[in-house]
């Protein structure tokens, strides 16, 4: 169920429901902001809250609110969140912590959170335990703290569950233009994606920015990323923690390579969202598209008057998917008539002070830059202190960088190589100048390719095949395993199984040489001393088995002529969907860590791009004279696994083919590993043998980290407003 966050977000009318300090901030900060609509405190016993006039009770409001910030404790803040839905209030922002995130403290978080809930019906509720927003665009605050902005015309959204970032990124000094600064909190009713959206839905906002914690509803995500492609807005990401999915690999390669981290970042390139990993990072990158929108192409141009600078580009760029385009002919020329002949021409360039303080010239310069088939150009300058030096000399730099910027239509940033040295009201003279001012070059290139991604995106992909929570998981055996995948047209070996050394030799010869033993009882195989390749008569496989000692083997036919061997496996992840990883296979998967993440649904030409970017694609490709292996076989293998997970998707934890042998011809699953739920539903080929590979213990999950927490006391007192530590 969505919710309509209008009212609540662009309140006419606000109420503000207690006596603490934070709620004494709400109406100051409204006052200071220029909120032109009323504010409403509510408190049973104080006449006035802020120099307000208050109301004793809800029902004694001349109005129904549109938004409330309700500063209560937790069991008040149910009844007044029942009492405003009743009334056909806009919404509530619910400052109070004690619910959810405190079940396993106090036992009774769960129903207090579904008693919340319940009271707000309809009515959109932001919380619990958290800040609430910052309207800069119309001045509403139902923000119980300080901050650092200002009333804004149009600017970027930031939306995080975080309280303390939030009002950390409100500090921010960047020249950057905050529409919006909002938290979730909780997110026990809306979450991070809903809220997202409503904000988007405001035509006065550029972009949106998201600090993510957690992902929670996947199609509600999925849906944001819609509603920012139709309408034409970016989105871009920082995504916190590490889930332990990443260090839970008890049978397979595919877990310890699939990750949180790595079904988040997957998730996110597949929605079309930018990732960054900073905070810092984000806020250029918000600003750059605020000022540019996303970029057509990740090459860039860079130029300084310093060959220092231009080296320290060109050394900071090796860690930034960008790419310095070659300059040519014309520009060139260009360059050589504006610059004379005793400047090296190349890209990153450094220019020299020859024309420093020539305006004509340094236009004529940075327009030639500009005039390739660059999707942005970077001007490094770095601006005098103000406090104790003159910046005036430095003004021919924007005022030049200004006309090569009107003349060519190329984005051109100005870009300090530290933060420090591009002063605030620098960056508004930059930025009204049509130019995008940048702070920090490291987070400037990383912003940089953030925004040639979002420029790159294509349509809305299909939607995300969502994972079960099965139960009771279990291993199938290979065997098993290998004829579940088989029914979904994974190509596989001819095999036998065989009880003693000697029926093992006779099953090879019936399968004709040379063939691979493989023993039973341990997951990797191969670690445990249980498989033998190329065995080339019936002594070979006897002695081999013999040496094993095995209660079973399986007897398989040698896969000759391979030129390569891939992992291909699929991992649930809770949080993010199914994984799909392509990878490096057989002894070398952990060794390369040489891998690719996909979510499914995935289609054939992500699956070829996909195995393109690996280290080893030249092998697949056809190495020093070597045939090609035969992609389309590979192709229908990857099909064919995800076919056998979309049929089996509420009860599959993961399935993995490691190696898939690469010939020119074929492409054949050596060994293969499923686990999926109890033996109610395990797959009826799973009790067809006396084969039994390794057993599974899931773990537990770990403990959460602590989060700071909202407490107004229980009872008739309030705690003390929660600063910042």
């Amino acid at each position: 169920m969505t919710h309509d966050l209008g009212r609540l977000l662009r309140p006419r009318s606000i109420a503000v429901i207690g006596g603490g300090a934070w709620c004494t901030s709400v109406i100051e900060q409204c006052r200071k902001m220029g909120f032109d609509g009323p504010v409403w405190p509510v408190h049973p016993s104080r006449p006035e809250l802020g120099g307000v006039p208050a109301c004793q009770r809800l029902e004694d409001l001349p109005d129904t609110p549109d938004a409330a910030f309700v500063g209560i404790n937790r069991h008040a803040t149910i009844e007044a969140v029942g009492k405003l839905a009743a009334m056909g209030g806009g919404g509530a922002v619910c400052f109070a912590s004690g619910f959810r995130e405190v079940q396993a403290e106090t036992g009774d978080g769960d129903a207090l959170q579904a008693a919340l809930l319940a009271a707000a019906g309809n009515m959109p509720i932001i919380g619990p335990n958290c800040y609430g927003f910052i309207n800069y665009l119309d001045g509403a605050l139902l923000w119980p703290d300080q901050h650092g902005g200002q009333r804004v015309g149009r600017g970027v959204a930031i939306l995080t569950q975080s309280s303390n970032i939030a009002i950390n990124l409100t500090m921010q000094a960047r020249g950057l233009p905050l529409a919006y600064v909002a938290t979730a909190g909780n997110g026990a009713q809306t979450g991070l994606a809903e809220i997202g959206q409503a904000l988007i839905d405001d035509p006065r906002v550029t972009a949106l920015g998201l600090h993510i914690e957690g992902v929670g509803d996947l199609r509600a995500f999925e849906a944001l990323a819609n509603a920012a492609r139709a309408l034409g807005k970016p989105v871009t990401a920082l995504k916190a923690g590490r889930s332990d999915l990443a260090q839970a690999a008890t049978l397979s390669h595919t877990a310890s390579l699939a990750g949180s981290e790595a079904g988040a970042r997957a998730l996110l390139r597949r929605l079309g969202i930018a990732q960054v990993d900073s905070l810092t990072t984000l806020l250029e990158t918000l600003k750059l598209l605020h000022l540019a929108g996303p970029l057509p192409s990740n090459r860039i141009a860079a130029m300084a008057c310093s060959g220092g600078e231009a080296s320290l580009v060109a050394d900071a760029a090796t860690g930034h998917d960008v790419v310095f385009l070659p300059l040519d002919a014309d520009q060139r020329d260009a360059l050589r008539q504006a610059l004379g002949s005793k400047v090296a021409l190349a890209n990153p360039l450094d220019y020299h002070t020859y024309v420093w303080n020539d305006v004509p010239a340094m236009a004529d310069t940075f327009a030639a830059m500009l005039a390739g088939d660059i999707g942005m150009g970077l001007l490094i300058v770095d601006f005098p202190r103000t406090d104790r030096c003159d910046p005036a000399a430095w003004d021919c730099a924007i005022e030049a960088a200004a006309l090569a910027r009107a003349r060519t239509g190329t984005p051109l940033a100005l870009v300090a190589t530290l933060p420090e040295t591009m002063p605030e009201a620098v960056t508004e003279r930059i930025a009204g100048n049509g130019l995008v001012p940048l702070c920090g070059l490291d987070d400037a290139l990383a912003a940089v390719a953030a925004a040639a991604t979002l420029g790159a995106a294509g349509t809305a992909p299909a939607p995300l095949l969502l994972p079960g929570a099965p139960r009771d998981l279990a291993a199938l055996s290979e065997v098993d395993a290998k004829a579940a995948l088989a029914a979904h047209g994974l190509a596989v070996p001819a095999s036998a199984l065989a009880q003693t050394a000697e029926e093992a030799a006779q099953a090879a010869g019936a399968l004709g040489f040379p063939v691979v033993l493989k023993g039973s009882g341990a997951a990797h195989k191969t670690e445990a001393g249980l498989v033998a390749l190329n065995l080339a008569d019936a002594d070979a496989v006897r002695v081999a088995a013999q040496r094993m000692a095995s209660p079973h083997y399986l007897v398989e036919r040698m896969i000759g002529d391979g030129l390569a061997e891939l992992l291909i496996g699929v991992r649930r992840d809770p949080a993010h969907g199914f994984v799909l990883t392509l990878a490096a296979g057989g002894v070398l998967t952990e060794i390369l860590r040489d891998s690719a993440s996909l979510i499914l649904p995935v289609t054939e030409a992500e699956i070829s791009a996909a195995l393109d970017g690996l280290r080893i694609a030249p092998m697949l490709h056809g190495y020093r004279g070597r045939p090609p292996a035969d992609r389309d076989a590979i192709l229908r293998a990857v099909m064919a696994l995800q076919e056998y997970v979309t049929t089996h998707a509420q009860r599959l934890d993961e399935a993995e083919i490691n190696p898939l042998i690469c010939t020119p011809t074929q492409a054949v699953a050596a060994d293969a590993l499923i686990r999926i739920g109890d033996a109610h539903d395990r797959h009826p080929c799973s009790h067809r043998t006396p084969w039994r590979g390794a057993g599974s213990h899931a773990r537990p999950a770990q403990g959460q980290r602590h989060r700071r927490r909202h407490q107004p006391q229980d009872g008739r007192g309030l705690s003390q407003f929660p600063r910042r530590p």
